[in-house]
């Protein structure tokens, strides 16, 4: 087997199109093709359907790219054994961190933690709203993830860290007391909200917390970025209900002084190790998922 042919058929996977993969390989369309042929000869299986829209996976499509990205690691990873040997651990590790939970805080302290203890380790880090990082995990995309829920999931692993509560964000202008006491989702009827969007476990823990509680929500905005987040939350466009790692960071890089209260009943969500359960952790990996459950750990709040 013609590594470069699972490489070129992962592009093509990827960018959804054999032209932009063949400008992306430098290789003329023509050439691109005859790889996919000899490959889908090679499994005696159509891999790929083609269509004015670009191409898409059958079945087999399927298990031969999640293969191919598993064997593509290994070779890089044999690389990189072969060459630091005798040496500091070396290789390439995709880690995926979910964005509004404490797992985003995170990333500058793992790059730094990994790059401190093993600077051969280069590290990938992913955060995206749009992503599902336990089938990206499945597909081999991912090596491990930190994301909200435990499970279970066929194909994967989930190992539960840390329980994170929601906090209720807002703008003094709202008229929100800032006491200490948790604040009641009955008395948020009709408080403009500025939410990730409806796919989102932050926002479905938070639409499940209201209709429970038999409260209207009212989200004026869906937004995918914390920064942006906070300037508008700042600006007293709308409110919003975070677990508290995302709520400190928007308290403390606001530029005005905010109201954060914990909301009762209480919201909560798992955040836990998502990682292969068919394919082992490289030597690496291994290390770098060590890294992240001790981070996480930091991240508990004292008992007492």
């Amino acid at each position: 087997m013609d590594i470069r042919r699972l490489k070129s058929f992962i592009v093509i996977v990827d960018t959804g199109s054999i032209t932009r993969a063949a400008d992306i390989l430098h290789v003329a369309q023509p050439a691109l093709s005859q790889q996919l042929a000899a490959l889908e000869e090679h499994f005696g299986q159509k891999l790929l359907i083609r269509s004015q829209q670009g191409v898409s996976m059958t079945d087999a499509g399927h298990a031969v790219y999640r293969h191919a990205q598993i064997i593509l690691r290994q070779m890089e990873q044999a690389q990189a054994d072969a060459s630091a040997a005798g040496n500091s651990l070396a290789g390439r590790v995709s880690v995926g961190l979910v964005p509004f939970s404490s797992a985003a805080t995170l990333s500058v302290d793992l790059l730094a933690e990994t790059r401190k203890r093993h600077p051969g380790i280069l590290l990938h880090l992913t955060e995206s709203v749009g992503q599902t990082y336990s089938q990206m995990i499945m597909t081999g995309r991912l090596e491990m993830a930190l994301i909200h829920g435990s499970g279970p999931i066929k194909g994967v692993q989930f190992t539960p860290l840390l329980s994170e509560e929601f906090f209720l964000v807002a703008h003094p202008d709202f008229a929100i007391g800032a006491d200490d006491a948790p604040v009641s989702v009955t008395s948020l009827e009709g408080l403009p909200l500025l939410m990730p969007p409806a796919y989102n476990f932050v926002r479905r823990a938070v639409d499940t917390a209201f209709t429970r509680s038999r409260t209207n929500l009212k989200v004026v905005g869906e937004l995918e970025v914390v920064r942006t987040l906070t300037r508008a939350v700042s600006s007293g466009l709308g409110a919003t209900i975070m677990p508290k790692a995302i709520a400190d960071r928007i308290v403390t890089e606001s530029s005005e002084p905010l109201i954060c209260r914990l909301v009762s009943p209480r919201i909560e969500e798992t955040l836990s190790l998502c990682v292969s359960d068919n394919t082992p952790l490289s030597e690496p990996a291994t290390a770098v998922k060590d890294i992240l459950i001790e981070l996480t750990a930091r991240l508990k709040p004292p008992r007492g």
